[in-house]
This record gives C-alpha cells, sequence and structure tokens, in this order.
C-alpha cells in the first residue's frame, strides 16, 4: 500500500510524448495518419470521476498536448499519479514517471494501458519507481486503491511486496456499465479536440466494451473481453444531453469494440437519441456483416454522419487468414446501404500482415478503389504485444532485429512471410496516394466542401499526402 488512504490529490495524465490515441485497443501516433484526430483522454476523465467520487481532488493532463509536468508535479502536488502507458511511447512514459518519482520522492504511482497485458510482474519488478499496475479495466481497481483496501485484497493489479513482484487474482470485466460515472470533462479543454474536417469540437461516448471475434491482430478482445457489454440507451442519452447543456458538444465519436453487434439494442439506441430531441451528430464503427438497410436509416435520422467499417483486406485468402469472418460481398453490401442512406464510410485496411504478397496487396488496393469510400487509412501491420499476431511473428521469426514500436502502424516493425519491411512501408505509401490522388476522389471531395475550414483542413491533409 502506497500511504495512508488520506484524502489528497490524483494527477492522472498522458505523459509527455508526440501526440498518439492511447485507447488501450488503438495505440495510433496520429502525426503520419491523415484524417486519425487526437482524441479526448476519456479514460482518465472516467478515472477522475472515480478519484472525485472518492472525495480526492483531481487533475487531467495530456502532456501530448503542451504543458509542463515538471512545474505541475511541483505547483499540484499529488499524492497520486495514474498514468496510461502505451507500447509506442513505452520507454519515454517510464522515463517521465521516474522523473516524477525523483521530484516528489512518495508519490504513488499507478500505471495501466495495453502493455501490461503481458507485462505485468515484470514491470513492477525492474521499474521500483512504480507503485502499482492496473491489469483490466482500471475504474473499479483504482477505486480500491484510493480507498486505502489492503494490497492483498485488489483484484486486477501487480504490487511490489518485500522487494518481490506479487500479482493478485484478475478483476472480472464491469458487467453493469451504468455502473461508471460519467467521464469528468470539466477537468479538461475540450476544445483542444475537435473533428478533422470541420474543426468542431468533438467528444468521445463509450457506448460498449468487448468483442467476441478476437482478430489476429486486434487487442479489443485482449482488453475488454469477449462479451459484448453495453450501456443502456437511457445512460447514453444522459451522458449525450450532459454533453450538449453543460459543454456544449454537439459532434460525437460512440467508442465500441463493436458497435451493433447487438441489432435491437442499437435501434434502440437510435430511437432514444431521437426522442430526446437533441441535434446531435456522431460516428461509429461497424462490421461488415451487421448492417441493414433499416438500421443505416435510424442511424442517419438519430445524427449517424460516418462509419469506419474494418475492412482490412482486399483479399478473401487474406480475410481467412486473419479470422475476420467476414466476406469481400458482406462488406461491398454494407457500404452500399450505408451510401443509400446519406453516411459517409471511413475503410480501414492493413498492408504487411504475415501471408501479404504483392499481389494480396494489389487486390487490396484495387478493392479500396471500388469500393470508393469517402475517407481510408492503410496501416502497417503491426504486432502488439497480447495479440495473436505477435505471438505468430515471434515464432515464425518475422522479427528483424529489435521491435520498435514507436511509428506504430506506419514503419513496419515485422516483415511478412514474402515481403520485406522496406517494401511493405513502399507498398503501404503507393497505396495511400493510389486512393487519394484519383481525379475522380480529389472533385467529388472538393465539391463537398462547405466552409473555409473544411477547405483549409482538407488542404493541410492533401499537402501532408503529397510530402509523404
Amino acid at each position: 500500500m502506497c500511504a495512508d488512504a488520506k484524502r489528497g490529490r490524483v494527477l492522472l495524465i498522458y505523459p509527455p510524448s508526440p501526440v498518439i490515441n492511447r485507447e488501450d485497443r488503438c495505440q495510433q501516433p496520429t502525426k503520419e495518419l491523415l484524417v486519425i484526430p487526437p482524441l479526448p483522454p476519456t479514460d482518465l476523465m472516467y478515472l477522475a470521476s472515480i478519484a472525485e467520487s472518492c472525495g480526492f481532488e483531481a487533475m487531467i493532463r495530456d502532456y501530448s498536448q503542451g504543458g509542463n509536468f515538471d512545474k505541475d508535479l511541483r505547483e499540484f502536488r499529488p499524492d497520486y499519479i495514474v498514468a496510461n502507458v502505451a507500447t509506442p511511447t513505452f520507454q519515454s512514459d517510464m522515463t517521465a514517471l521516474k522523473n516524477a518519482k525523483e521530484i516528489l520522492k512518495t508519490v504513488c504511482i499507478i500505471v495501466k494501458g495495453a502493455p501490461f497485458i503481458t507485462y505485468n510482474t515484470n514491470a513492477i519488478y525492474e521499474n521500483t519507481f512504480i507503485d502499482y499496475v492496473i491489469m483490466g479495466e482500471a475504474e473499479f481497481t483504482l477505486r480500491d486503491i484510493l480507498n486505502g483496501v489492503p494490497d492483498e485484497d485488489i483484484l486486477g493489479i501487480c504490487y511490489r511486496k518485500n522487494f518481490q513482484a506479487e500479482k493478485n487474482e484478475k478483476r472480472p470485466f464491469i458487467e453493469n456499465l451504468d455502473l461508471i460515472p460519467f467521464p469528468a470533462r470539466h477537468l479538461v479543454d475540450n476544445s483542444i479536440y475537435t473533428r478533422p474536417d470541420n474543426g468542431k469540437v468533438q467528444a468521445v461516448i463509450k457506448v460498449s466494451r468487448g468483442c467476441p471475434f478476437h482478430c489476429f491482430f486486434c487487442l479489443a478482445t485482449p482488453v475488454s473481453g469477449s462479451k459484448v457489454r453495453v450501456r443502456s440507451a437511457e445512460n447514453i442519452v444522459a451522458e449525450l444531453r450532459e454533453c450538449v447543456e453543460k459543454y456544449n458538444i454537439r459532434n460525437f465519436v460512440f467508442w465500441s469494440d463493436i458497435f451493433n453487434f447487438d441489432r435491437e439494442w442499437t435501434l434502440n439506441l437510435c430511437k432514444k437519441i431521437i426522442k430526446s430531441g437533441l441535434k446531435i451528430t456522431w460516428s461509429s464503427n461497424t462490421r461488415a456483416d451487421t448492417m441493414d438497410d433499416e438500421m443505416a436509416s435510424l442511424m442517419y435520422k438519430s445524427g449517424c454522419r460516418l462509419v469506419s467499417l474494418g475492412v482490412e483486406s482486399g483479399s478473401q485468402k487474406m480475410l481467412d487468414h486473419i479470422g475476420k469472418k467476414i466476406t469481400l460481398d458482406d462488406i461491398r453490401n454494407t457500404v452500399k446501404i450505408l451510401k443509400k442512406n446519406k453516411i459517409k464510410i471511413y475503410n480501414y485496411f492493413v498492408i504487411g500482415l504475415p501471408w501479404e504478397t504483392e499481389e494480396t496487396v494489389e487486390e487490396t488496393v484495387k478493392f479500396a478503389i471500388e469500393l470508393d469510400s469517402n475517407f481510408i487509412s492503410f496501416y502497417t501491420a503491426t504486432p502488439l504485444p497480447g495479440t495473436k499476431y505477435f505471438a505468430y511473428a515471434m515464432v515464425n521469426k518475422l522479427v528483424e532485429g529489435n521491435l520498435d514500436f514507436r511509428n506504430a502502424y506506419y514503419q513496419p516493425v515485422v516483415k511478412s512471410h514474402e515481403l520485406s519491411r522496406e517494401r511493405i512501408f513502399e507498398l503501404h505509401k503507393q497505396a495511400v496516394k493510389r486512393f487519394y490522388l484519383r481525379p475522380k476522389f480529389i472533385l467529388r471531395t472538393l465539391c463537398s466542401l462547405r466552409s473555409f475550414t473544411e477547405i483549409k483542413n482538407y488542404i493541410r491533409a492533401g499537402l501532408s499526402l503529397i510530402l509523404h
């Protein structure tokens, strides 16, 4: 136990680093990815609400957006630091926390994040400045720590005892997500986090957790479990109303591992949003085999203006290899339905998985052009620890040199069975340009712009693309 459970101050941070979306499933550096905006630290806002409910004063700092960590330490003098640690920034995160312990000798340092799916007891043993590692969902685990529950009785943590690393039993996933208090948005500058197209303030609403599909390269199932746990429509609408009335936020990302897995829940949520009278816009993700016309129509009426699809590849063989459990025709049908209902489409593709060849990359690029979505991201395959892909890459010796995730999803860290890292990177850059620099795409995009802000943002994205 760090200290007596006195009520004090909690500093919750994204450590100083390049801008990266630190949601455990998607640890994306945003500099090299054209249409991925920095997202607000919603996970820290949830934890700050927990801290405040325990009687603590909380401060949230996203140092990737600026700020002086050392100055805040000396002026705020927290009793606890809670840090989201990401795989791409792991070393710099650790350095920042070690320095914090040197400045405040008695501060209790608590870390959470995807690296600790696998690297937990070693993290405690090797980094003596860390007091607790939280494994899994952090909200109720942090509550126990702050309330002074004896270390041996707290589920889901690693801690140090008599110079040894102790690992407690796993904490079960939170079944009733409505029990988690709303994020403490009053502790952040919401204006920093905006839509990449029109520059309007955008918030993240976490509507569900869990995914049953456990795709080869994805952390969703290891992080959030295989059971899809949803918030009630009433609870979500109440948070939306708070955002509109208290913070004047009307643009949202509905964050989930799989948004419309439960059809009836999806339809009910859309109906409840429509009935609320809230004039909002929102985006979400979806699988390519769960959309139908009625659902898309209701989604649009409730404010949905963009849906992202994890297409991954234009090669059916590749989709089968990674356990995607969808077909190319499933994808075509969903894209057709979304276009019919005037919902913009953002397709994700992955280049460089173990079975990738020149031919499968060509199939993917041609399929992307065929689908002709509004936005697209070609990621380079990244075997983050905790995924099936990581284990496969290690066993099959696809790793060349030391794994370096600092430019995850952009610069390849492993080869495929047939393609070198260098060739994967080249094919990735070619794919992006082949999609975005088509005259048809450029003309359609220019005709769709409605404001000076949109024109400015698209010009910036276009220049970034050309200079890549």
